[in-house]
C-alpha cells in the first residue's frame, strides 16, 4: 500500500513511517516547506496528483502551557485547517482509510479517571490548552461525520503521554519527562548536589512509549471494518491508547535519576502548581481487540535517555556505555 503519513518528523509519526517501511509500505510524505498543510489548494493538489491509498494523520501544531496560553489563536486555525483540509482532500481523492491521531486533552479537566471513551464533551476542558483541544475534537467529529455521510472508514486513536526517542528536550517546551531527563542529566554533569522539581511529587501521570503508540495505530488501521465498528460508534468512535499504569511524579524522578546516575537529594517545591491530579486513559476497549503494550517504563526510560545523549550530547555517549 502507498500510505501518506502527515507529520513524518514528529515523534510519533517518524515511529509510525518507519514500522510502515519495515512493512514493506511505500510511505510517501513531504516536509513543511514542501507541503503546506493549511494551504487548501496545495493539499488539493497533493492528494491529486500522489493519491495515496491511506493516510495517517499526524500532523499537528504543538507545544506545552506557555505555547499554549500565549498563541491560542494560532493553535486552534493551524490545527484546525490542517485537520479540515487533510480528510476533505482525502475524501475527494477517493482515500478509503485514514487514521487520525488526537490527544488525551480532548477530555474534560474534571472527569472520572481512569478516562473512558464516553467522557468525551460531557465537560468543561482544561482552560490552559482548550484551543487545541477544540480541535482535536473537531477531528474526531471530522472523521466520524464523513463516515456517516460518505462512507468512508476514518478512524481515531487518542494517545495518553508519549516519550521515547525523537522527543523534544528544550528545556522551557518540553514535556515532563524529557525536562526530567535533562535536567537529571545536566545536573550529572554540573555535579549539582540536588534537583528540584515543581510541585509536591504526588501527581500521576501515564507514559506509553513511541514505539508502542506506533503498533497501536497501525493495529486500529489495520483493523477490518466490522471489527471496527463493532467495538466503536458512529458518534463515539475514537480508542484510547494508554500503558494502563500510571506513575506518581516524584516515582518517574527517582526512576530517572537511577537511569542517569544522579545520587543527590530530590526536592519538590510545593509553593508551584501541581497541575492535573491525574491523567489515566481507560484502554480496556482497545486491549479487548488484542493489543497491549509492550515497552516497560524504567526499559523505555534508558532508551530515551541513550536517544538523548547520542542526538544531544553526542560526546557523552561512548563515555556513558549506552
Amino acid at each position: 500500500m502507498r500510505i501518506y503519513v502527515a507529520g513524518h518528523r514528529g515523534m510519533v509519526g517518524g515511529a509510525i513511517a518507519r514500522k510502515l517501511r519495515e512493512r514493506g509500505a511505500e510511505v510517501i510524505t513531504r516536509t513543511h516547506a514542501e507541503l503546506d498543510l493549511t494551504d487548501q489548494a496545495a493539499v488539493r493538489e497533493f492528494f491529486a496528483s500522489e493519491k495515496p491509498d491511506g493516510v495517517v494523520l499526524a500532523a499537528a501544531k504543538v507545544g506545552g502551557i506557555y505555547a499554549n496560553n500565549t498563541y491560542p489563536a494560532d493553535f486552534i486555525y493551524e490545527n484546525l485547517m490542517i485537520e479540515a483540509n487533510v480528510v476533505h482532500q482525502a475524501y475527494a481523492a477517493g482515500v478509503q482509510r485514514l487514521l487520525f491521531l488526537g490527544s488525551s486533552c480532548i477530555y474534560p479537566r474534571a472527569v472520572e479517571q481512569p478516562m473512558r471513551e464516553d467522557a468525551l464533551l460531557t465537560g468543561i476542558l482544561e482552560p490552559t490548552n482548550e484551543p487545541y483541544a477544540v480541535a482535536k475534537i473537531a477531528g474526531i467529529k471530522l472523521c466520524e461525520s464523513y463516515n456517516r455521510q460518505y462512507g468512508t472508514d476514518y478512524r481515531s486513536v487518542m494517545p495518553t503521554n508519549l516519550y521515547g526517542p525523537g522527543d523534544n528536550f528544550h528545556p522551557e517546551n518540553s514535556h515532563v519527562m524529557p525536562a526530567l531527563i535533562r535536567r537529571f542529566h545536566e545536573a550529572v554533569e554540573a555535579g549539582a548536589d540536588e534537583v528540584v522539581i515543581w510541585g509536591t511529587g504526588t501527581p500521576r501521570r501515564e507514559f506509553l512509549h513511541v514505539d508502542d503508540m506506533a503498533e497501536a495505530s497501525l493495529f486500529v488501521f489495520d483493523l477490518d471494518k466490522e471489527t471496527y465498528e463493532t467495538n466503536t460508534e458512529p458518534m463515539l468512535s475514537h480508542i484510547n491508547v494508554g500503558y494502563g499504569e500510571d506513575v506518581t511524579i516524584a516515582e518517574l524522578a527517582r526512576m530517572i535519576a537511577d537511569v542517569t546516575g544522579f545520587k543527590g537529594n530530590i526536592a519538590f517545591d510545593s509553593t508551584k502548581p501541581d497541575g492535573t491530579m491525574r491523567k489515566l486513559m481507560d484502554s480496556s476497549r482497545l486491549n479487548a481487540m488484542g493489543w497491549r503494550p509492550q515497552v516497560a517504563l524504567p526499559e523505555g526510560i534508558k532508551e530515551t535517555y541513550e536517544w538523548f545523549l547520542s542526538h544531544a550530547v553526542p560526546h557523552k555517549a561512548a563515555s556513558a556505555g549506552l
